[in-house]
């Protein structure tokens, strides 16, 4: 008994939808590689002047996504502190610190600040963050660290510490039982000598620019192979017949 062969359109329709399939994951990270490119000639621009602007600008709806020099007077709340985790540095697995800090000017919203990194021992025990008694800081106020796909899920622990995997300031707001908290956070000046371990690099644990262009070229040269033997394997069925 012969077996059946698939009919060339239908070959066809599946090598256009796989091929249409890569070119759009191909177009999707062309897509990352400009925000990310977008997102570091902004920041260096702010870094590179560093003029400082009032904490307060981090509550402004409209800059939530913008990236701003700040300083500013204010003190650290008595809250929990609140520890971003799967944050890698130099190889090493760990976590980021964060505080909650009240700027000094009446009515201004509570900010996150990153203090910086911490490693995590083999069995994972949490380290200690206690609450700075520093009333200046002065930083890079920019987005939380992107989630991706991750839901923002809170694990309160048994001191009250609250380990994330994403940071989404309403949802903390509501496990620390404030009002609101700024869209943005404040990464401390890592010339001063507060906190731990830090820098103002932006892609820390995520992908640069050019390695989402190597991938739109891989997703692009795939879509262009798929074409490719769909014509080659159409030539050779019409020569068989």
């Amino acid at each position: 008994m012969s077996r059946r062969r698939l009919p060339l359109w239908a070959g066809w329709l599946l090598a256009l939808a796989v091929a249409c399939a890569c070119a759009l994951l191909g177009l999707w990270q062309l897509q990352r590689m400009h925000a990310k490119q977008a997102l570091l000639e902004a920041s260096a621009q702010v870094l590179d002047e560093r003029r400082a602007q009032p904490l307060e600008w981090a509550a402004d709806p409209s800059r939530t996504r913008a990236y701003d020099w700040a300083a500013g007077e204010g003190r650290f709340l008595p809250l929990p502190a609140v520890l971003l985790d799967n944050q890698n540095r130099d190889g090493r697995a760990g976590v980021r610190a964060y505080r909650v800090f009240q700027p000094s000017v009446a009515g201004a919203t509570p900010l996150l600040l990153e203090l910086g990194w911490l490693p995590l021992p083999g069995d994972r025990r949490l380290p200690d963050v206690p609450v700075p008694d520093a009333t200046h800081v002065s930083g890079l106020l920019l987005p939380p660290p992107s989630s991706g796909l991750v839901a923002p899920a809170i694990a309160a622990q048994a001191d009250g510490t609250l380990l994330v995997v994403a940071l989404e300031p309403q949802s903390l707001a509501a496990a620390l039982n404030l009002s609101t908290l700024a869209p943005r956070v404040l990464r401390l000046d890592p010339a001063l000598s507060l906190g731990y371990a830090r820098d103002l690099e932006l892609l820390p644990n995520t992908l640069p620019p050019e390695r989402h262009l190597g991938y739109a070229v891989q997703w692009f040269a795939l879509a262009a192979a798929v074409l490719v033997i769909a014509l080659l394997l159409t030539v050779r069925e019409r020569r068989r017949r």
